[in-house]
């Protein structure tokens, strides 16, 4: 999973290929299809690891700064991975719907900790904050003359915020 994870990072889902992947773990390149079908098997395990991952330290950070924190290293971290991700997302079948599925578990455990039960207000968090971490670490905020401090307060600004109540 680790030289998985390593290939994609470095050459993205497109650049990388199994032999690759089994030779970068150690191993024969037919001893990879003994584990995973394909490489967007493979791309999925790392996804689903980095996802668990991802969430079980949001759910266990306290303030919104340790979050937001967290979340930049770990974006910053999986880079190419996360663009991948965007892109397969949209292209592959079997990667958005592992994408949903991880989006409804992030909303369930997500619901306790923002104490809302409104899983569209809490899916519309989650992706704002994916984008702007996304955005900060690929350095859109950078580019247009803005420092990276001013967008991590931005981030912590939307982690704090609350959802609105309709009349």
């Amino acid at each position: 999973m680790e030289a998985a994870r390593l290939e994609f990072e470095e050459f993205g889902f497109d650049g990388t290929n199994t032999n690759a992947i089994a030779k970068r773990a150690g191993y024969a390149p037919q001893t990879f299809y003994r584990h995973f079908p394909d490489k967007t098997a493979i791309f999925l395990a790392v996804y689903q690891s980095w996802a668990i991952f991802e969430m079980r330290s949001v759910l266990e950070a306290k303030a919104a700064d340790e979050i937001a924190n967290l979340l930049l290293n770990h974006h910053r971290a999986y880079r190419r991975f996360r663009r991948s991700l965007r892109t397969l997302t949209v292209t592959n079948q079997s990667v958005a719907q592992a994408r949903a599925q991880s989006r409804l578990k992030q909303i369930n455990a997500y619901a306790a900790k923002l104490g809302s039960t409104d899983s569209a207000w809490i899916l519309s968090m989650i992706l704002k904050v994916e984008r702007l971490c996304d955005a900060i670490v690929d350095g859109e905020f950078e580019a247009c003359g803005i420092e990276f401090e001013a967008a991590r307060q931005q981030l912590i600004a939307t982690l704090s915020a609350q959802p609105s109540t309709a009349d």
